[in-house]
């Protein structure tokens, strides 16, 4: 039993605990600071949990999301490889995976240069309402893994949540996905990715899926700091359940440092800090794959997602560390 489990069924009031550090990845400055609601931000403060995330991204994250752009690029820019291997090779001293989101413009690239860096790839083949478009993707995906360079494919994200394709047209790219590797001979778990709810409202993707990738974001849902650790691991017990006993991975979850709060959900430095710390850290206790959002800040993300879009990173733009 864990000293976590332990301390909930003794219901003991909130301390500190030393968790078992036997596949553990927590440092020790992690593990000293670690109280039932999360790390304690307020005892701690910045100054104190700066070190305590240095320490933890020198020990290696198990993925980040990755983007490749720059200021003043978006998602529809080519990229090359140099530019590629660049802004990767800021991130690799401190993960082991990485997750793209595109296998065009230049994006095919990627889980070549990840893997000369030594990093696997969720490589994710963008699909949404252009059908044209999508057949690019698919086939680019689907090479990539037949080269070895997927540890993971991911078809679609959020597709359903931004009600692009129908549930049918979804589960048949997936499909198509696993039969052309299958015939390959290719051994890469298939699956798609989308916010926790939605695997339960569409069973069907769910089982479609080799593996269930759930992005799970407290701060999309408004929920206050205090709250928000507490609440993201609900989403993944309720992405569990949907799984029937297929692994759930955490696709992304992340907190933004700046931008307009969310009903009670407030973007600061603080928060997106301790936010940090406690995912890694239950995380890795429970043994659970992570990629946290993001990488890097973009700041093509406004247009779409707000003030806030521009913030996720725990690199600045120009990758700058922002919290250590």
């Amino acid at each position: 039993m864990t000293s976590l489990s332990k301390v909930v069924m003794e219901g003991r009031p909130a301390v500190r605990l030393m968790f078992r550090s036997q596949g553990a990845f927590m440092g020790k400055l992690h593990r000293q600071h670690l109280i039932w609601s999360g790390i304690d931000m307020h005892g701690l403060g910045e100054s104190g949990m700066g070190p305590i995330i240095e320490e933890v991204l020198a020990e290696k994250l198990h993925g980040v999301a990755f983007s490749p752009y720059v200021d003043g690029q978006d998602n529809k820019t080519e990229v090359g490889a140099e530019q590629i291997r660049a802004r990767m090779e800021m991130l690799a001293p401190h993960t082991r995976w990485i997750r793209t989101f595109s296998c065009t413009r230049g994006n095919e690239l990627s889980p070549g240069v990840a893997r000369e860096l030594g990093l696997k790839t969720m490589v994710g083949v963008w699909i949404d309402d252009d059908l044209a478009y999508n057949e690019l993707e698919l086939a680019a995906g689907i090479e990539i893994a037949k080269r070895g360079e997927a540890g993971v494919l991911a078809i679609g994200n959020e597709v359903m949540l931004r009600e692009e394709l129908t549930e049918d047209q979804l589960i048949a790219y997936i499909e198509r996905a696993k039969s052309e590797l299958s015939k390959a001979g290719v051994d890469v778990p298939v699956g798609y990715v989308d916010a926790y709810f939605l695997f339960e409202n569409h069973p069907r993707v769910a089982a479609a899926c080799d593996v269930i990738l759930v992005n799970c974001y407290p701060f999309w849902e408004g929920y206050p700091i205090e709250h928000a650790h507490i609440y993201m691991r609900e989403m993944y017990r309720r992405a569990q359940r949907v799984a029937n006993g297929k692994k759930v991975i955490i696709a992304e979850t992340g907190w933004p440092n700046i931008g307009t709060p969310d009903r009670g959900a407030v973007p600061s430095r603080a928060n997106a800090m301790k936010y940090f710390l406690d995912a890694v850290r239950w995380t890795q206790d429970e043994g659970i794959e992570l990629f946290y959002f993001a990488g890097f800040d973009e700041a093509w993300k406004i247009a779409s997602e707000g003030d806030v879009g521009a913030y996720w990173g725990l690199w600045d733009k120009d990758g700058a560390p922002k919290y250590v």
